[in-house]
């Protein structure tokens, strides 16, 4: 289902408009400078009860099937 360049909404095995809006808010929040106010909310997850489940979802990325569709890479 792939649209032509010229509407500029090419779809197809990536996303052109998602990496684009995923690009724009990048820019958006290094702009508005609370990287380091981030890293440290982060800091703390890792440290408090949050800690498992945000272990279960690294280990869940890391195995390429973040959306559970059961297609997980195997090595």
């Amino acid at each position: 289902m792939e649209k032509s360049k010229a509407d500029g909404k090419i779809e197809g095995e990536g996303s052109y408009s998602a990496t684009a809006d995923y690009n724009k808010r990048t820019a958006d929040f290094l702009k508005k400078g609370n990287v380091d106010s981030a890293a440290r909310e982060a800091m703390r997850a890792l440290d408090s009860e949050e800690a498992g489940a945000l272990d279960t979802a690294e280990a869940k990325g890391k195995a390429g099937d973040p959306k559970g569709q059961g297609k997980a890479k195997t090595k």
